[in-house]
């Protein structure tokens, strides 16, 4: 298992993998639920590197691996629900400002680096981001259940997803950033035709998943 090189951190550096690799892997559009084909390939690849984040977010020769999770609570009359909230100006990519979203993550960075493994430095870097972004007062199971690749926007030509849904017993999921607007557990059903007002993401996962 490979090891992620553990640079100086003296400015936002992300986590990458060279696009051409994760072409060779096999490149799609949208969602794919096939989890082993990819992110064992990627985590443990000798091409992972920390680059200037400012320069990956213009660079679509590279991919910025980012964990994307769903909170679902499913109430007592079965009604099933995502925590979903909008984007507010403070948050890091400003091409999502004011749109909606079912994801909660970020970045990788060179803050996780020490985790160790690569494997480990990525769950390093979801845990500390959902620590940054919400807080979790309910049990919850987690599962990986398929990556976002989307290169019909500029947003996501330079990001790839891989998604986690928390099943969680309570609806007691809430923001711990400012710039977490209008959040809460809403029904599946309504969110279905909402999508216009969603980040590309959003949009893809609740149709893959839920549609």
């Amino acid at each position: 298992m490979s090891t992620v090189a553990k640079p100086e951190v003296s400015e936002e550096r992300v986590l990458v993998l060279p696009t051409s690799e994760f072409h060779a892997l096999g490149h799609f559009q949208g969602f794919s639920k096939d989890i082993d084909t990819y992110l064992p390939a990627i985590l443990e690849s000798d091409n992972l590197s920390y680059r200037p984040r400012g320069e990956m977010e213009q660079d679509p020769s590279f991919k910025q691996l980012i964990p994307y999770v769903l909170f679902r609570y499913v109430d007592s009359t079965g009604t099933a629900r995502l925590f979903q909230y909008k984007r507010g100006g403070g948050q890091g990519e400003q091409r999502l400002h004011a749109k909606r979203s079912v994801g909660v993550g970020g970045h990788i960075s060179t803050l996780d680096a020490q985790a160790g493994t690569a494997h480990e430095v990525y769950r390093e870097g979801m845990q500390r981001e959902l620590d940054e972004e919400v807080v979790i007062e309910a049990g919850f199971t987690d599962k990986l259940v398929g990556l976002i690749n989307d290169d019909e926007t500029p947003v996501g030509q330079v990001h790839l997803g891989v998604v986690h849904l928390y099943e969680v017993d309570s609806p007691n999921v809430h923001p711990r950033e400012d710039d977490i607007l209008d959040a809460g557990f809403k029904p599946i059903e309504e969110l279905l035709n909402e999508l216009d007002q969603f980040e590309s993401w959003s949009e893809i996962v609740v149709k893959a998943l839920f549609g």
